[in-house]
């Protein structure tokens, strides 16, 4: 067995741990995220993970566009109910 043999495969396996260690923190976090967001909450996104900033505060809608979102779900609701209608009288 060569004598450099054995250092250089510690090496090697230290520089492997210090990666997987590093991975492992990855997914902690995403596991951490994803509780969050099951649980209702928004889990506080750390440096290392964030890829983009996340916006300040709440988007608010302005009336009008808030109107056009009723009026189109409304006008999709009477597509549903002329549709289910027809089909009931078929049956």
């Amino acid at each position: 067995m060569a004598r450099g043999k054995l250092t250089q495969d510690t090496s090697t396996l230290q520089m492997a741990l210090v990666g997987y260690q590093i991975e492992k923190e990855k997914i902690e976090a995403k596991i951490k995220e994803i509780q969050a967001q099951l649980k209702g909450k928004h889990a506080p996104v750390s440096a290392s993970s964030a890829e983009k900033p996340e916006t300040a505060g709440k988007r608010f809608l302005s009336p009008a566009a808030r109107k056009r979102i009723a009026m189109a779900q409304k006008k999709r609701w009477a597509e549903h109910r002329k549709r289910a209608a027809q089909a009931s009288k078929e049956s």
